[in-house]
């Protein structure tokens, strides 16, 4: 079982020759240990390949030395190939001039022209193969004229070795501009995934902001209205307006609890089944605003002229008519004076709420929260915009513009 598991999981021969071939020859690790390894090899092979040919042709001494310094350089050849190359011609040249064995030094040559065309550009390769190819015709021109096959052979051996380390080089660059795509891919789809994420985070956020906000708010209003009936003269006390805002505070809370559950239960929704969503509130939602706002004391008039719209639209427009209304209630003072207005012109629906309350005199009164910037970010999120400030006459106004796209369907 144990060996069965170690042939499992180590790499076939096959794997581990691609894998060498895919890896770039200037950053692969122990290069300098494995062209060490391999200049020994083939120094031994081209001893070995000297002795076993013709006596006529074995090295003296000085061959022996030039055949062995012409194998020294390959431990660089990643990083000099070139120079490597000329240090081998350099030995080699003399070698052959003096008619030592021709077939020695061959492989050293090969390996050296193989890492030039592997590690370098088409035109570098092209200059040294021709370079290489003058000295060996010139060469077997003084030392062999009659040899016509021989020159044929070599410069077959010189082409061959270059196109091949031309090719791999071409194949090292499919193999890591393929890895970069998919890498690039997979960057993409994490940065998107992340975007999502933000997104939906900040969508949690307003719509929990919105949500008890408003809900919050009116409890809080409810509850100092019945306080003051408790204290205000508890020898006359009105137990049926206490009673009328213990249930207003009762209906609020149910309401508040019902909204959070709706949107637990589309959180839930989401994480099962990506991007499916609950209803969303819409226009249809506004008179409840309304109602709510006028139990907490607001004298709010309406004039909604629109029917329908997009739900992401109508969406939009609920949520900003809440924090507007929610704003007036906590910081208009007593019973303030609000008109709500929703009314479809030129291809986009318009939200205004205004009201003729007092804020705060300057800015330090009050911690600053997030209800103009979510109202904002929700006119944003369908391509509208909102502007909201002080009036010249006194009061505050929330002005929204929500395109609805019925412009456009119409020009179609």
């Amino acid at each position: 079982m144990r060996q069965t598991t170690r042939a499992a999981g180590r790499p076939r021969m096959g794997e581990r020759i691609m894998a060498a071939i895919n890896r770039d020859p200037l950053t692969a690790p122990h290069r300098t240990r494995n062209d060490a390894l391999l200049a020994v090899a083939c120094a031994a092979l081209a001893a070995v390949m000297a002795l076993v040919g013709d006596k006529g042709t074995r090295p003296d001494a000085l061959g022996w030395t030039l055949l062995l310094a012409a194998h020294a350089p390959l431990v660089w050849r990643r990083r000099r190939p070139v120079l490597v190359l000329l240090v081998v011609m350099v030995c080699i040249t003399p070698y052959h001039a003096w008619e030592n064995n021709h077939a020695a030094p061959i492989l050293a040559t090969m390996v050296v022209l193989y890492t030039v065309a592997a590690t370098g550009t088409v035109r570098r390769t092209l200059i040294v193969g021709a370079a290489v190819l003058g000295v060996t015709l010139l060469l077997n021109a003084l030392t062999n004229p009659d040899g016509t096959m021989e020159v044929l052979r070599i410069s077959g051996w010189v082409v061959a070795f270059l196109f091949c380390g031309i090719d791999v080089r071409y194949y090292r660059q499919f193999v890591a501009a393929i890895v970069e795509r998919a890498e690039r891919a997979e960057r993409t789809r994490e940065e998107e995934a992340r975007r999502r994420v933000a997104e939906e985070r900040l969508r949690i956020a307003r719509d929990l902001h919105d949500l008890l906000a408003h809900s919050i708010t009116l409890i809080g209003v409810q509850t100092s209205v019945a306080a003051h009936v408790l204290t205000a003269d508890p020898e006359r006390l009105d137990r049926e307006t206490v009673a009328k805002a213990l249930d207003d505070i009762a209906e609020t809370c149910r309401t508040a609890r019902g909204e959070l559950r709706t949107t637990l239960e589309v959180l839930r929704d989401q994480g099962a089944a990506g991007e499916a969503r609950g209803p969303l509130p819409g226009l249809d939602g506004v008179p409840d605003l309304v109602a709510a706002a006028r139990l907490s004391g607001a004298r709010v008039e309406t004039a909604v002229r629109v029917r329908q719209a997009p739900p992401a639209v109508g969406a939009a427009a609920y949520r900003i008519v809440q924090e507007a209304l929610t704003n007036v209630v906590r910081h208009a003072g007593p019973e303030p004076a609000v008109r709500v207005e929703l009314y479809e012109e030129q291809g986009a629906l318009r939200v205004s709420v205004t009201d003729d309350g007092t804020r705060p005199p300057g800015p330090g009164t009050r911690s600053p929260g997030y209800g103009l910037a979510g109202m904002r970010e929700r006119a944003r999120s369908v391509g509208g915009t909102l502007d909201a400030g002080p009036r010249d006459e006194g009061g505050f106004e929330v002005r929204a513009v929500l395109p609805t796209g019925t412009d456009r369907e119409g020009a179609r």
